[in-house]
């Protein structure tokens, strides 16, 4: 029963798109989509490719909660010295 009710709370939950997170972040969609495409924030794509990314919101709190936790995030392959 309670795996039910946390299905219906995802389904009832605000999706945001790939643009909406970036603007919400102060970064580009760009960042986004590879953050999407590494694992780092996760979302589908309710329609394949044509549609784009969802981001559930509860998804993005807690991306974002882990950010602030300094959590490490892999190195970043451009800009290596």
């Amino acid at each position: 029963m309670k795996q039910y009710i946390d299905d219906v709370a995802e389904a009832e939950q605000r999706l945001l798109t790939v643009r909406e997170v970036a603007e919400r972040i102060r970064s580009s969609p760009e960042t986004v989509r590879r953050w999407l495409r590494q694992g780092k924030l996760r979302g589908f794509r309710p329609g394949g490719t044509k549609l784009g990314y969802r981001i559930p919101e509860s998804e993005l709190q807690r991306f974002l909660t882990e950010l602030d936790q300094g959590r490490p995030q892999p190195p970043h392959a451009e800009g290596h010295n």
